[in-house]
């Protein structure tokens, strides 16, 4: 068993370290003000741009997607890198062309676009021309049973005519999104698993409307494209525009979600070392009844408990993305329910300890502390709730003896 990554790895973990150093960490203030100033409350702020040039100079760009398309990185490869990223996770991953919701989507348009819909939207992904949305979830079922989902997807002709509505679409308010992947029900009455497909709908496409732009714990999320509220009243798009075939819209979330899940927990990682980073400078610094707070027992006990649980959500996501390259998404069931389960929760309660570390500065805009536990608190959500992974991960345990049980 080896630890250490291989020379193409540290290579790049070297050149993204001192990317950040020199250009995100300085930018994140920056960032912050502009953020103020906009008169657009969905505009990337300007200094997103200035990254993402220096970024792909650098070349660090489009690290996440593995094959022809991007870096060519194994997930075990590229999971340091995400790690880094995650430190600064407004700014790291938009400069890199590695933010969701458009690496998911482009992973969807690689593997699953025909010629014409990768020319047509993958390649402006790919070149950071265009941002993308992803509409999955809707406010009227419990979405985290697919098989709920009621938006309509209809043959009509060379056309399918689309009717729904659907929330928490991601990448939806950013003004520079072009392309909205919708997940509908084709065939209502077929088997539960391919009742659902995937269509591409342009976002100028008549009857779409944005009905309103959807805040997280107050956050507009707008560095990740922001999440709206989004309602289809007979979108009529071409029939070409169907990803795969009619019925695959379950295969194909699956095999968007798997990478999806990693990589959310790759970065939440980093979070969390920012988090201890933070913690221990601020306890060192400041003291109270006469002594350091970092002398305080009951915060050597966080301190000491966050180390341990990122060295084991460490270890847990880097074995995931070892057995997704080697016996692939299935074969990682387990462990990738695992670290969906692990990761956001543990890394929750680390920010949570370094807020509390830091009084009133650690709730206020001075720190990225409350942003970042807000991310965190909203992929225990995303990607599935802990309670969904929960399920299936104990009736994958389940299944190998419930043969013993008759």
């Amino acid at each position: 068993m080896h630890f250490a990554f291989d020379a193409r790895t540290e290579e790049l973990r070297a050149k993204l370290a001192e990317f950040l150093d020199e250009h995100i960490y300085p930018a994140e203030p920056v960032f912050e003000r502009q953020l103020a100033e906009r008169t657009d409350p969905w505009a990337t702020p300007p200094v997103v741009e200035d990254l993402k040039a220096e970024a792909r100079r650098r070349g660090l760009w489009n690290l996440f997607l593995p094959g022809e398309h991007g870096a060519g990185l194994t997930n075990l490869q590229y999971a340091p890198l995400a790690e880094l990223t995650g430190r600064s996770p407004h700014l790291a991953p938009v400069a890199l062309n590695c933010a969701a919701p458009d690496t998911g989507n482009m992973e969807v348009l690689a593997m699953f676009g025909t010629e014409r819909q990768r020319k047509q939207w993958l390649e402006p992904l790919l070149d950071g021309e265009i941002r993308s949305a992803f509409a999955m979830t809707e406010p009227d079922v419990a979405s985290s049973d697919a098989r709920n989902i009621a938006t309509s997807i209809t043959r009509d002709g060379d056309s399918y005519v689309i009717n729904g509505r659907k929330w928490f679409t991601s990448g939806a308010m950013n003004p520079n999104c072009q392309i909205f992947i919708v997940m509908g029900k084709t065939d209502p009455d077929t088997e539960a698993h391919r009742q659902q497909s995937m269509i591409l709908i342009p976002r100028d496409a008549p009857g779409l409307e944005i009905k309103r732009g959807i805040t997280v714990f107050g956050y507009d999320d707008s560095s990740h494209g922001g999440h709206a509220e989004v309602i289809f009243h007979d979108v009529r798009v071409p029939a070409e525009n169907l990803l795969a075939e009619e019925g695959a819209g379950f295969a194909i979330a699956q095999a968007r979600l798997g990478p999806g899940r990693i990589h959310h927990c790759m970065r939440l990682i980093g979070m969390a070392e920012r988090a201890i980073e933070l913690m221990c400078r601020r306890t060192l610094g400041r003291s109270t009844f006469g002594k350091p707070i970092a002398e305080q027992g009951v915060v050597q006990d966080w301190i000491a408990e966050s180390r341990v649980r990122v060295e084991q959500l460490r270890l847990l996501v880097l074995k995931t993305a070892w057995l997704m390259d080697t016996v692939g998404n299935k074969g990682a069931h387990t462990e990738i329910q695992a670290i969906k389960i692990a990761t956001p929760a543990s890394v929750e309660w680390i920010l949570d300890k370094a807020i509390q570390a830091h009084g009133g500065g650690g709730v206020s805009q001075d720190f990225p502390l409350a942003g970042l536990w807000t991310q965190a608190r909203m992929l225990r959500l995303a990607d599935g709730p802990d309670e969904v992974h929960k399920r299936s991960l104990a009736l994958w345990e389940l299944k190998k003896y419930r043969g013993e049980a008759k």
